[in-house]
């Protein structure tokens, strides 16, 4: 668990799969993340089973639930990530579109990777981003990445912007 002033991010669940269903179906998701093709509740729980839940078990660190203090609210989802395709470790999130430019996705943007350096000793993090998507830049721009050259994930998958730390 990490704790923020206002934030917990915690490890998601099975209980959480009605959250992942709706976050994972939002149109900009798809838009700047991708269409990961889960449609129901039973998909959302294989989402979590073969994604976050086995990156948690293998590199102690994956994408976390972001669930506001205040009243326990779901958010969005935030963490380091360690894809095969790329040599650092990797900061991803995505927030329901209600709670975006609040500042939520920056404080747990932070507090994931201070977790990351602290708990787990990783020191360089990139992101990737779908070229456009510049809110996300800002945020990362924030967070001391700077753009550095294009990259692709896979064979068939589109080019995506690759930030790495000044």
């Amino acid at each position: 668990m990490i704790l923020s002033e206002r934030l917990l991010l915690r490890e998601l669940t099975l209980a959480d799969a009605p959250f992942i269903l709706e976050l994972l179906n939002d149109p900009d998701f798809h838009r700047y993340i991708g269409d990961r093709g889960i449609r129901t509740l039973l998909d959302a729980e294989n989402y979590i089973q073969q994604g976050p839940a086995v990156s948690y078990a293998r590199y102690g660190h994956g994408l976390y639930l972001v669930v506001r203090k205040e009243d326990g609210a779901s958010l969005g989802i935030c963490g380091l990530i360690k894809r095969d395709t790329l040599e650092q470790v990797d900061i991803g999130y995505a927030f329901l579109p209600q709670y975006r430019g609040q500042g939520y996705g920056i404080e747990a943007a932070q507090a994931a990777l201070a977790d990351g350096k602290n708990r787990l000793g990783i020191g360089q993090v990139v992101a990737i981003v779908t070229p456009g998507n510049e809110r996300s830049v800002a945020l990362l721009a924030k967070l001391g990445l700077v753009r550095s050259r294009l990259v692709k994930l896979s064979e068939d998958a589109d080019e995506c912007l690759l930030l790495e730390q000044a």
